[in-house]
């Protein structure tokens, strides 16, 4: 059998216009096969075609109209905050009455309302170029010390130079010092010129000064529009509290240079106390022969055992326990002077006060705070974040918590005000072991200073920070 040739298919449809089908012809392997398109179908698909392409022109067009009108919206509340941020409330009563002048005036046929409108209008024409040059200057902030003590004065460099091209007009720089604000007038600049000021910061209190941003102004002589700058330099101001050279905390109270002597006997240690006879068990190394050569008895050496010097400075901050706020600042600079000395001395130190308790919790919250104490520069800064709490623990319940954190002391001092009686202060010091020399400072500007021994615990009155230094040598001699 011959194989079979391929045979045209033959498709027809009619042509849309005139009505005659046109024919289409596929080549096939085994048949002719005659399709027929109506010519509604093929008219179909091009109305469909060209209302797609409208409509995407139609998504294309709305996307970039709201595109657009978002940029107009954004510049337009962009500009008005700039305009209300530039205009001063001296500038919106000119605009306002030169507003009402022209309304009234043509209205009214007022002349002389109309003469005022346009003063107005000229006075906020002429103020406008004030503004310029806002962003030309350039500020810098140098603090001569960061570091001060209380009731001293530090001086502040403050640095403007103009680097735009052109000469900035007058304007004003902005200093916040603390609560305070310093102002320092900018004279006519050229262009890449400069001008130092020099501001003193009175540090008359303890605490930490905020010095800055700087914020640069630029005003009209009217003030009807003003345009500011705030810049990042910002320096903080630690004011310390005041101290006083102690005698060493050690003297007196520490007598082993390696540790404080405790009153519990052991058999070895580096303390030496007494010669007792041989009881079993005793460690055959602690006989003392020549002893034992003497009475024809064993008899083995007795010591005392001697623990690290570790020292302890309790601050009260409730502010209940201080009569007046000169009063509280006396007992931070007392336990600041205490901590100072101790870390010169060498020795452990534990810097402990209240901290602050919430209001839900109170009476069921048990905190206090620990202040870091590396260096006796770190250490003062911590005191200058000291402030009174107003709820915070009683004296008694900190020393309870500081004996339960830290059970190895050797050597307490318990600073608080006028207000706290001596039952409080002998509960605070029997919280602490037997083996704790306890030592109360009470802060009272309206008493003399005194020593008191009452028992394992000792308290200090002073009525300035000088009288600390005092009392403790007299607790030496004694």
């Amino acid at each position: 059998m011959a194989p079979s040739t391929p045979t045209p298919a033959i498709t027809r449809a009619d042509d849309s216009r005139t009505g005659i089908g046109r024919t289409a012809v596929t080549e096939t392997t085994s048949r002719t096969r005659v399709t027929t398109i109506p010519a509604s179908a093929g008219a179909s698909r091009g109305v469909r075609g060209r209302v797609g392409a409208a409509r995407a022109r139609l998504v294309r067009g709305a996307v970039v109209v709201a595109a657009g009108w978002g940029r107009v919206r954004d510049a337009t509340a962009s500009a008005a905050r700039e305009v209300g941020a530039s205009v001063a409330p001296a500038g919106w009563l000119v605009l306002v009455a030169a507003t009402a002048g022209l309304v009234a005036g043509l209205v009214f046929g007022w002349v002389e309302a109309i003469v005022a409108a346009i003063c107005a209008v000229v006075l906020l024409a002429l103020s406008v170029p004030f503004l310029f040059g806002a962003r030309g200057y350039d500020v810098t902030l140098d603090v001569a010390h960061e570091h001060v003590v209380a009731g001293s004065t530090v001086d502040a460099s403050l640095r403007v130079r103009n680097t735009a091209r052109t000469t900035a007009l007058p304007g004003r720089v902005d200093l916040p010092i603390g609560d305070g604000l310093v102002e320092v007038a900018v004279p006519l600049l050229r262009s890449r010129h400069a001008i130092d000021r020099m501001v003193s910061i009175p540090a008359l209190r303890r605490g930490v000064i905020p010095v800055g941003p700087a914020v640069t102004i630029r005003t009209d002589p009217v003030g009807l529009v003003r345009r500011e700058r705030e810049w990042d330099d910002m320096h903080e101001l630690y004011v310390h509290p005041r101290t006083v050279t102690v005698p060493a905390t050690s003297a007196g109270l520490v007598r082993d240079l390696e540790g404080s002597a405790s009153r519990r006997l052991v058999d070895s240690d580096i303390s030496f106390h007494a010669i007792r006879e041989y009881a079993p068990g005793d460690a055959r190394r602690q006989i003392h022969w020549k002893s034992t050569a003497k009475t024809g008895r064993l008899m083995v050496r007795q010591f005392e055992e001697t623990l690290r010097a570790r020292l302890a400075v309790v601050l009260s901050l409730a502010g209940s326990d201080f009569a007046s706020d000169d009063e509280f600042e006396l007992g931070v600079s007392v336990a600041a002077s205490l901590a100072e000395q101790a870390l010169r001395d060498g020795r452990d130190l534990e810097v402990v006060c209240g901290a602050e308790i919430p209001r839900v919790a109170q009476g069921r919250m048990r905190a206090i705070r620990t202040l870091s104490a590396p260096t006796p520069r770190t250490l003062l800064d911590e005191f200058s974040r000291v402030s009174a709490l107003e709820r915070t623990m009683p004296l008694e319940e900190v020393c309870r918590l500081v004996v339960e954190t830290m059970p190895d002391l050797s050597l307490s001092f318990l600073v608080c005000g006028s207000n706290v009686p001596v039952e409080r202060l002998r509960r605070a010091a029997l919280a602490f072991p037997v083996d704790t020399a306890v030592v109360a400072v009470v802060c009272d500007e309206r008493a003399h200073p005194r020593r008191q021994p009452m028992g394992a615990l000792t308290v200090l009155t002073v009525g300035v920070l000088e009288d600390l230094s005092g009392l403790l040598a007299r607790g030496v001699q004694t």
